[in-house]
């Protein structure tokens, strides 16, 4: 069967792409929200002076302020409508994943299936809205402090412009999230990781024109940029490499016999990602430590000096920045795999049927095996993660590189491009294998 499919994908053509209509539209929506989601990413915010404001963050974009800019597609510099982005709701499902694992009545909600599964998500919008409120206030409150050297950033700040400000950034995250829900049910990949992968790839061809502007005014030498682009490429190379690798365990079926005939006795394989939790602990780590620590940037320069202070340690390459920032994507990747993979229930599925790997008993020591594989894996796959994010982290905090070249958007960029197109050759596959349906019916007829 794998080989037949394999043989199939390999036959697949623009003529089978151009037949297979409803991929086509669902291509087509997934541009068009797209394109919405990007044009919203222009869309300044009530009452503030974009000018004024593109002069500060100019200043502070080095910072943490410039990463979560990158993951915002640029909507925070402009401080628009989205700059919020999709990071709140973010932040909501990963308290709703962590309440299912501790929370009993959760788990509870958890086990009934599509039902309980529509109560946690309406629970997570919920979360959302506290959340993206709270981060609001908080960076309207900063904006009104934010000053340049031509002026406040904003025009007429009091109680009405902080209002209006939480309405509409809390209003941008809703509709974002309800896209991205849209093109997860009616497009092509995954709605949310889409969004935020527009954003960085449009802010790339930008981001490069900067590194080359950077040589030209001897800010950084040919050579130190002809590096950077190497060390780009290597990086893509190995998150390539690395999120096909698989861990394949060989699982045999003893032979049954069925009247005059012998079944099973063949041979499968259980494949085991080394990155089972794919790009969602980078997502996750930078959610939860970008928002925080953008507020407080925005308040550092109003607020007391403890703000300031942390603020100092929180910049780019600092060790504290990266140490917290190592240890939320490591705990993210073995979180996730927890959720992903549950060893007593594969070990029970190969068990009722009949399958079992060889050398180890059915049951409690096979889930046993599989977990102590799993786990081995995932502590080659966070080291990975953690690698890919914070190696490039350290040159950008040396030589001022865009965060575009670094590892975590290089990561979410090449993540996101494999799954979509590993999506997009289902669909076809899927509607390869209707015609030949179909064929085989008429014939049968005939």
């Amino acid at each position: 069967m794998a080989s037949a499919a394999e043989q199939l994908a390999a036959n697949l053509n623009f003529g089978a792409f151009n037949k297979a209509t409803e991929l086509k539209k669902r291509l087509w929506f997934t541009l068009g929200a797209l394109i919405v989601y990007r044009l919203g990413t222009y869309i300044p915010l009530p009452g503030i002076d974009p000018t004024i404001l593109q002069d500060i963050f100019r200043q502070q974009a080095g910072g943490i302020l410039g990463m979560f800019n990158m993951f915002a597609g640029g909507a925070l510099g402009r401080m628009t409508i989205f700059a919020l982005n999709i990071m709140p709701y973010i932040s909501a499902a990963i308290i709703m994943q962590l309440m299912t694992s501790i929370s009993p009545s959760m788990a509870a909600l958890k086990k009934e299936g599509a039902q309980g599964q529509k109560k946690i998500n309406q629970y997570t919008r919920y979360l959302t809205v506290l959340i993206a409120a709270a981060q609001a206030y908080g960076i309207s409150v900063g904006i009104e402090g934010m000053r340049g050297s031509l002026g406040s950033a904003v025009m007429d700040p009091g109680a009405f412009f902080r209002f209006t400000a939480v309405i509409t950034l809390v209003g941008g995250t809703m509709f974002l999230m309800w896209l991205g829900e849209q093109i997860t049910a009616r497009g092509v990949g995954n709605g949310i990781s889409l969004i935020i992968f527009a954003g960085i790839v449009a802010e790339l061809p930008s981001a490069l024109a900067g590194t080359l502007e950077l040589g030209r005014t001897g800010a950084l030498s040919s050579g130190i940029i002809i590096a950077i682009l190497i060390m780009a490429v290597l990086v893509i190379y190995g998150i390539v490499f690395v999120e096909r690798a698989q861990r394949r365990l060989v699982v045999q079926y003893p032979k049954r016999q069925q009247g005059n005939k012998m079944y099973g006795g063949e041979n499968s394989h259980l494949p085991l990602k080394i990155n089972t939790s794919g790009v969602i602990p980078l997502i996750f780590a930078s959610s939860l430590l970008l928002m925080p620590t953008t507020v407080i940037s925005f308040m550092a320069g109003s607020g007391p000096e403890w703000l300031t202070t942390v603020t100092a340690l929180m910049g780019r390459g600092q060790p504290t920045y990266l140490i917290i920032y190592s240890t939320l994507i490591a705990f993210f990747a073995f979180f996730y795999t927890a959720v992903v993979f549950n060893p007593e229930e594969t070990a029970d599925n190969l068990k009722k049927h009949g399958g079992f790997i060889p050398g180890i008993r059915p049951g409690t020591n096979t889930a046993n095996y599989l977990e102590y594989v799993t786990t081995r894996l995932t502590v080659v796959g966070s080291a990975y993660l953690v690698a890919v994010a914070l190696l490039p982290e350290l040159l950008i905090s040396q030589y001022s590189v865009p965060f575009f070249f670094g590892g975590t958007s290089l990561l979410i960029v090449v993540t996101v491009t494999m799954d979509t197109v590993a999506q997009v050759q289902s669909h076809m596959l899927a509607h390869q294998y209707e015609g030949l349906i179909k064929k085989s019916r008429l014939k049968g007829r005939r």
